[in-house]
Order: C-alpha cells, then sequence, then structure tokens
C-alpha cells in the first residue's frame, strides 16, 4: 500500500499532461504531420485563392449550416449568428420519449456538457423534433432534469419547417414521425454532430457506441487546437 500515493500522483500528472502533450504536437511536431478533421457535405472547387507557407491553395466552399430563428427553453430567440466563434455539438430529441433523460443522445449530451461545462469554446444544441408538444414551457421543465442551462446548452423549438430544414438539408440527419393506431411516433438519428466556428460539419457521432463518443471526445480536443491554429493563422 506503501506505493499507492506515488502512483495516484503519477496518474494525476499524466492525466493533466495529456492536453498540453497534444496541443503540444498539433502546433509544433504536427506541422508536417497535423491531419485536420474532415469536413463532411458538398464542397466546390473557387476561383479564387489563398496563401499558405507562400504557395498559392484554391479555395474551397464547402457545405455550412444555414442560419435560423427559434427558440430556446427559456422562450429566448436564438440564431446561429448566437453561437459566433464557438464550436457545437448537436443533437435531435423529443420530451416525450425522454422522460428522466433516457433517451441515447440526451445522455450522451448530458456527459459531455458536465465534461466541458467551464470550457466557453464548446456549445451544445438540442433540436426538437415535435414542435407541437415541445414549447418553452415543456422545455424548460425538461431543461432542469438535465441541468440544461440555456446559452451553454439550448433545447431548441419553433417553426416546424425551419426545424426540419435544419435537420435534413443543414445537419444532413434523418427524422420523421409514424402515425401508430392513435398515437404518433417519432423516429430520428441518434447522431451527435459536430460543428466549427464556420458552421461547417467535422463529424458525426453514434450515440448509442461508447467507442464513437471517446472519438467525440478526441476530436473535440483536436478542433479546439485546430481552430487555435487558424486564429492564429490569421485564417
Amino acid at each position: 500500500m506503501k506505493g499507492t500515493p506515488i502512483k495516484k500522483i503519477l496518474i494525476l500528472v499524466t492525466i493533466l499532461a495529456v492536453p498540453g502533450f497534444l496541443y503540444y504536437l498539433l502546433q509544433e511536431k504536427g506541422k508536417n504531420r497535423y491531419k485536420p478533421l474532415p469536413i463532411f457535405g458538398e464542397k466546390v472547387v473557387a476561383s479564387t485563392f489563398h496563401s499558405v507557407r507562400g504557395n498559392k491553395v484554391p479555395d474551397t466552399i464547402y457545405h455550412e449550416v444555414n442560419d435560423f430563428k427559434l427558440v430556446n427553453q427559456n422562450g429566448d430567440s436564438v440564431h446561429l449568428s448566437n453561437y459566433r466563434n464557438k464550436i457545437l455539438i448537436v443533437s435531435l430529441f423529443y420530451s416525450k420519449a425522454e422522460v428522466n433523460g433516457a433517451g441515447f443522445t440526451t445522455k450522451a449530451m448530458k456527459g459531455f456538457n458536465e465534461t466541458y461545462q467551464h470550457n466557453k469554446a464548446i456549445h451544445f444544441v438540442g433540436i426538437s423534433i415535435d414542435p407541437r408538444t415541445d414549447k418553452p414551457q415543456v422545455l424548460s421543465a425538461f431543461a432542469k432534469t438535465l441541468s440544461a442551462k440555456a446559452g451553454k446548452w439550448d433545447l431548441l423549438t419553433g417553426d416546424s419547417t425551419q426545424l426540419f430544414t435544419l435537420i435534413k438539408k443543414g445537419l444532413a440527419l434523418d427524422a420523421h414521425q409514424e402515425q401508430i393506431g392513435s398515437e404518433r411516433k417519432f423516429i430520428h438519428s441518434n447522431m451527435l454532430v459536430l460543428l466549427d466556428t464556420h458552421r461547417r460539419i467535422r463529424g458525426y457521432y453514434e450515440a448509442t457506441s461508447r467507442e464513437a463518443l471517446l472519438k467525440l471526445d478526441d476530436e473535440i480536443k483536436v478542433l479546439l487546437a485546430e481552430e487555435l491554429r487558424n486564429s492564429r493563422d490569421g485564417r
């Protein structure tokens, strides 16, 4: 048992050192090896160019999530521009199916919200696929069960046309409803979506897969380093 305190100290030092080591690798060692996260969606090569270390590189126009006007659990109007310079993790839900946070996506989002609650660069967005039921007052009560604070983890509802345009065209996710007898049942993707500060999709992660969620955690850190690097390069 004498070695236990030393082991604990070594483990703590390792945990604290890993983020800094990752950053060092990306910023210093990674200059020739650094591989940014992929960008999902349609892309078009533009006729304009930008310079990278003295070389002219054609600009690429990537798919971006369009702006929207929805409301959160506090009844506040929310636009995508509210998250300027923020990295977003986005998911779909509807409160009737997720009482006490039972849904996979909601559980995953809750865990990430707790992990990154003090990181001002990371924000969370839950999009309701049942706007008829999920009014702001319903979402307010639901948010309390999740400790979801508006502004950090917004639960959004609003006009159904805007919602489903955002879901299907913006995020390229599946969501629809089926009538089973007298009951409406909603079917939606369990994916968590990672967006960078330019509204581009950088990753999809299955909420039912522990491996995928661990990958998301890693890639959030990679994207943070990428954003920092780009801001220093003036991109």
